[in-house]
């Protein structure tokens, strides 16, 4: 079993999608959130504490399955169904098999987890995800000796996602973790946002978060989990491996080689808010810098 990640913060701590109104009365409550906090999320100052609004999140995203502009998600995936779903597990895992979702996490535990999301477009947004440490349904699945990375794949159902009809990528939308990684307590599988079943352009009805990884590597509506031994197909790597890295850790001294990766800019932090500097590993170095303990981060990035 990983070690629980512990984390003092509640959705009650986190602003209500329905009151995310005044953000002057936010932020002059905010200072209070940084002594509730626990790990990375204790680094933070007051504004990068405060979740984005239910509006926010979910109307600002890239899936490109249902078209390349931010707000194409929003208007576009409605078409896809999410109930019933399921979910394959292969490779070298003790319990192979196609499982229904309701199946698969059934008893888990489901965790209120308020994490940065960090975009390699840098942009950045709070999210207060629910979801089960991916660790969890692993052990459940049994994970064979041998096994060092874990795959993923997107659902491809081109009658309901339109973005599938041009070759933007490979579909369909791989991407994968080393096993440490995915076993490490801050992955999880979200299932919510604000308590709320994830809505189908933010990665229903499950996805991956990695926090300290570029959001890329979150990849949604997830079908498939495959256990493997050598490091797997990630879509945006094979597509353009000088951009995108197969690690795609968060760091601020290895710029994308078309833009500076040193700061950030915050989804609604208004116009004249500025860009505020990019936290190494997002803010979770403490928690996962072990991980690449003697790695080269520019060459494995």
């Amino acid at each position: 079993m990983a070690r629980r990640w512990t984390n003092d913060l509640s959705i009650a701590d986190a602003t209500p999608y329905a009151a995310y109104i005044n953000r002057r009365q936010i932020m002059a409550g905010a200072a209070g959130l940084i002594g509730a906090t626990a790990l990375g999320l204790g680094r933070a100052n007051a504004q990068e504490l405060v979740p984005n609004s239910w509006e926010e999140i979910t109307s600002y995203n890239n899936y490109y399955e249902f078209g390349t502009g931010k707000e194409d998600p929003a208007n576009n995936a409605g078409s896809l169904t999410t109930s019933p779903w399921t979910i394959e597990v292969d490779g070298l895992v003790d319990n192979p098999g196609i499982y229904d979702l309701a199946e698969l996490i059934d008893g888990l535990e489901v965790e209120e987890r308020i994490y940065r999301f960090r975009c390699v477009e840098a942009w950045s947004m709070v999210i207060p995800w629910n979801g089960i440490e991916l660790a969890d349904i692993l052990t459940r699945v049994g994970v064979q000796e041998g096994a060092n990375h874990v795959a993923f794949e997107t659902v491809m159902r081109p009658d309901e996602m339109p973005g599938l009809r041009y070759p933007v990528l490979d579909w369909p939308y791989r991407e994968g973790l080393r096993l440490d990684e995915a076993m490490h307590p801050l992955t999880i599988m979200a299932t919510g946002i604000y308590g709320r079943p994830i809505p189908n352009q933010n990665g229903a009805p499950i996805r991956l978060v990695v926090p300290w990884k570029y959001g890329f590597k979150s990849i949604k509506s997830i079908s498939r989990i495959t256990l493997t031994r050598d490091e797997p197909f990630a879509s945006w790597n094979r597509a353009n491996p000088r951009e995108y890295g197969f690690y795609s850790n968060v760091n601020p001294e290895v710029d994308h080689p078309r833009w500076s990766q040193a700061t950030e800019r915050r989804v609604g932090a208004g116009l004249f808010a500025g860009r505020q500097p990019t936290l190494m590993f997002n803010g979770y170095e403490a928690e996962v810098a072990s991980l690449y303990e003697g790695m080269d981060l520019a060459a494995y990035y």
